[in-house]
């Protein structure tokens, strides 16, 4: 017998088991996906060692000897935002920069799909994740189910011991904050959108229609208005604003009633309409109020500002070029993410009108989800490269190039404080991910992992918030900071 391996069988036998090498070897994808079932596997199952050179070579960025750094921890990217004549730097900008202090996670990203399933054997010699989140400072509590479809909308109103959930499903739940349980369905008779609550109300935006209830003598009211589905709401100034579908193009090119606005009369106890504010050209699905403004981010990749006063558009923002999901006013600053993976800090000029500061890239979301807009069909059509994007509730159809752009980028942003009262940003991506950010340095805390899209994030007292997973939700909590002596 060959023990040297010489010749022959012997080698075919020894390579085959994975250990000749002389061979290139590549580590197996499904190990790294934490799901190979092959034994023996004719992959590495672990990662490649390297000569010297090439691991510190592999250590630096761009050969210049310098650490890979995690996300963008190096300041700002690019060339500077172009800035208007009367611009003055008087906030002491430090957007993106990073204090001496600040801790970047480096671990392994993905969640083990056997700790999913609950029948992983490598325990804690495991190299993928065991937890729903990574990152330290905050834990998760409990995980809630019930509804059949995912969850588009999470509130927990100020003063009551209730939580409400809304969904696709069609259906709005209520939760005992204490005990964890399901209190109360109520069918709704239509896919929830959005939802809010304002001092002793509840708002639900559904198609067609905006459900209001007070929460403590129980009324419910139907508001009646929107053409097609509600994607957004806010309230200010007395008046409540619903971003909605918005029926067919005019002629002159604008959205019908983009957006709606409802004033409640305490004499006839009832919610009367107050305006429509039209202007976007495709539907709003953002709002925010600050600053005696109202903002509006619309699919048709603009940010509009009005005036809480006159009701009148004073500034169009066309910094994005996709669609503006979320709006979030922090101090002085407004800031918004879109489908075109940007987080933006927009802050005002001396003549009042909004510039960029600031530019977070989330160049790594580049998954393709058509699922992040729910309430549309995608149809092919003959031109090529191009498809149909048809609104089932209208006849009408709008036509877009470039179809890999949809369906990319950010969802959702909620800002709070930590116990430690600094200000941290929380960001939904269509990855699956939700994405925990120090102030103002953009660096990153933490992950959120979840099955699917988190398109619900809601935060609560001391220090808990929630987001959405699926058909579920997480309830999590920032840690109480550590006692010095």
């Amino acid at each position: 017998m060959d023990l040297d391996g010489g010749a022959g069988n012997n080698k075919r036998v020894f390579n085959r088991l994975g250990t000749d090498t002389s061979k290139n070897q590549k580590v197996c994808f499904h190990w790294r996906a934490g799901k190979c079932t092959r034994f023996p596997c004719s992959f590495l199952h672990s990662e490649p060692s390297h000569p010297s050179g090439s691991a510190a070579a592999s250590s630096t960025a761009n050969g210049s000897g310098a650490p890979k750094r995690f996300a963008d921890d190096s300041g700002f990217s690019g060339s500077a935002q172009r800035r208007g004549p009367n611009f003055k730097n008087n906030h002491n900008n430090s957007w993106g920069r990073m204090g001496a202090n600040n801790k970047v996670v480096r671990k392994t990203e993905k969640v083990c799909n056997y700790w999913v399933q609950g029948n992983c054997t490598f325990g804690d010699k495991c190299r993928f994740l065991h937890s729903w989140s990574l990152g330290e400072g905050f834990s998760m509590l409990n995980h809630l189910d019930g509804h059949q479809k995912i969850l588009s909308g999470i509130v927990l109103p100020a003063g009551m011991d209730k939580l409400f959930t809304g969904s696709k499903d069609e259906t709005l739940r209520a939760w005992d904050a204490n005990s964890g349980q399901c209190t109360g369905v109520i069918n709704l008779g239509g896919e929830v959108g959005c939802m809010i609550s304002e001092g002793l109300w509840l708002f639900v935006g559904i198609p067609n229609a905006v459900k209001a209830w007070n929460t403590q003598t129980n009324q419910e009211f139907s508001l009646s208005g929107p053409a097609g589905q509600v994607y957004a709401m806010i309230v200010g100034n007395g008046l409540l604003f619903a971003g909605t579908q918005g029926q067919s193009p005019s002629i002159i090119g604008f959205l019908q009633e983009g957006i709606l606005a409802w004033k409640f009369n305490a004499v006839t106890n009832s919610f009367e309409p107050a305006a429509s504010l039209k202007g976007h050209t495709l539907p709003v699905v953002s709002l925010m109020v600050g600053a005696n403004r109202l903002y509006s981010g619309s699919m048709d990749h603009s940010i509009k500002v009005w005036s809480l006063d006159t009701l009148q558009c004073l500034q169009t923002l066309t910094e994005h070029t996709n669609v503006v999901m979320s709006l979030l006013c922090w101090d002085q600053f407004l800031l918004s993410c879109s489908l075109d993976q940007t987080i933006k800090v927009w802050v005002a000029t001396e003549n009042g009108n909004l510039e960029v500061t600031y530019t977070h890239n989330e160049e790594h979301v580049c998954c393709i989800n058509i699922s992040c807009m729910p309430y549309f069909d995608l149809m092919p059509i003959s031109s090529k490269n191009k498809r149909v994007l048809r609104e089932r509730s209208s006849c009408s159809a709008f036509e877009f190039s470039k179809l890999p752009s949809w369906g990319k980028g950010l969802l959702n942003l909620r800002g709070m404080h930590d116990l430690e009262s600094k200000p941290v940003l929380l960001c939904a991506c269509n990855d699956n991910y939700v994405r925990l950010y120090d102030l103002p340095s953009f660096s990153e805390r933490g992950k959120i992992f979840a099955k699917q899209e988190i398109r619900a994030i809601e935060v609560g007292p001391s220090g808990l918030f929630f987001t959405g997973d699926g058909t579920g939700f997480k309830v999590w909590k920032w840690a109480e900071p550590v006692a010095t002596t």
